[in-house]
């Protein structure tokens, strides 16, 4: 899958820029403010329908009420995306080959997209939820039936916390009614979600020691271990949170809150068997969030058959000459790629081949070298 052509009005500081790309990598480089990252916000935007960091109407510039981005993407079909928002609906809409798509979910999984940002720094650093939104995004683009269990057990969740907190104040016959209902649902798609999440950690560490090995050979060994209920097929993991949550329905309804299933999960990262958020080095994070990237974006290949975008934002500033070079190589491997950088000229590693592009953010038409 390729996007060739991308029309930008009114979002964020592109009042209007038009930019055609190259099948190859794409560098899209200049100052600070310019707009660079807000290119790649656009296109993970028609990927999955949002911004990656950023809410509807704050995509919107200033001066103006309304925003649209327009991509042509080319594969084994030809496909228009259109995304449209008006500030005095406060609504998006999202257009595929001009027909309007009303659900999110239609859309994750069409165009696959994976995104290295410095953000993803939370990834390896941050909290658990981090960890499981990483894992749920790329299961979520190779599997559309997940997507669908982890929409309906997250509802579940929404709903069974709202009868835990009524419980909490007073106990009504109705209520442990309407708990067990939830209760069932929870237990259902939560058994369906974990042996998701095992099925894929298993797969995917073979995808992470690869594309590790890429940047940096033999030296550190990579892997991923899933913290969750300890069983190993579905129907034990049916059975092991249906007994968890008997035993802890009094302390639940205490607290008023979901304290057993997959939303509680953890993902830990390690290197050579050490973990990598209590012991791990910048360098080591920063190389394993890179490898992640790379491992999604193979993954992704392979299963759903269709080449995804990658975006890496200011990803080169970050690592050393060294990594960076590795990461310059390994890219020649993926395909199209779109990568922003403040000055080309500071990066004599990085290599251009003729089907790559550079092209030049200055504040009026993009300039291409």
């Amino acid at each position: 899958m390729i996007l060739s052509l991308m029309e930008l009005r009114n979002f964020r500081k592109h009042i209007n820029t038009n930019l055609r790309f190259s099948e190859g990598l794409n560098y899209i480089v200049g100052g600070n403010g310019i707009g660079k990252t807000t290119v790649l916000e656009a296109i993970y935007l028609m990927c999955s329908t949002k911004s990656f960091y950023a809410k509807d109407f704050e995509m919107l510039n200033f001066n103006a009420s309304e925003f649209e981005v327009k991509g042509l993407f080319n594969g084994i079909t030809s496909d228009k995306v259109r995304v449209y928002y008006n500030s005095a609906e406060s609504k998006k809409y999202y257009f595929l080959n001009e027909k309007l798509v009303n659900k999110s979910s239609d859309v994750i999984g069409k165009f696959p997209v994976v995104t290295l940002t410095p953000d993803d720094h939370s990834i390896t650093q941050g909290a658990p939820a981090e960890r499981r939104r990483f894992v749920d995004s790329v299961i979520s683009q190779a599997s559309k039936a997940y997507l669908k269990i982890l929409i309906d057990y997250n509802r579940t969740l929404r709903h069974r916390a709202v009868v835990l907190a009524k419980l909490s104040e007073r106990i009504i016959p109705s209520l442990l009614d309407e708990l067990d209902a939830w209760t069932e649902n929870l237990i259902n798609n939560g058994a369906e979600i974990i042996s998701h999440r095992k099925n894929f950690i298993n797969s995917f560490n073979e995808y992470l020691k690869q594309s590790y090995y890429k940047i940096m050979g033999n030296d550190e060994l990579p892997e991923i271990k899933h913290q969750t209920i300890d069983v190993d097929d579905s129907d034990n993991i049916k059975m092991k949170l249906t007994e968890l949550i008997k035993q802890n329905k009094d302390n639940e309804i205490r607290r008023g809150t979901n304290l057993i299933g997959p939303h509680r999960d953890d993902f830990i990262f390690e290197i050579n068997g050490i973990n990598l958020k209590t012991f791990g080095s910048q360098g080591q994070n920063k190389t394993f969030q890179t490898v992640l990237r790379f491992a999604e974006f193979f993954y992704l290949k392979d299963i759903t058959g269709n080449t995804p975008i990658f975006l890496l934002d200011d990803v080169f500033g970050e690592l050393d000459a060294f990594r960076a070079s590795k990461v310059s190589e390994y890219l020649k491997e993926v395909g199209q790629a779109f990568i922003t950088l403040t000055d080309f000229a500071n990066f004599k590693y990085l290599s251009k081949s003729e089907t790559d592009v550079v092209i030049k953010l200055q504040g009026g038409e993009p300039v291409y070298v």
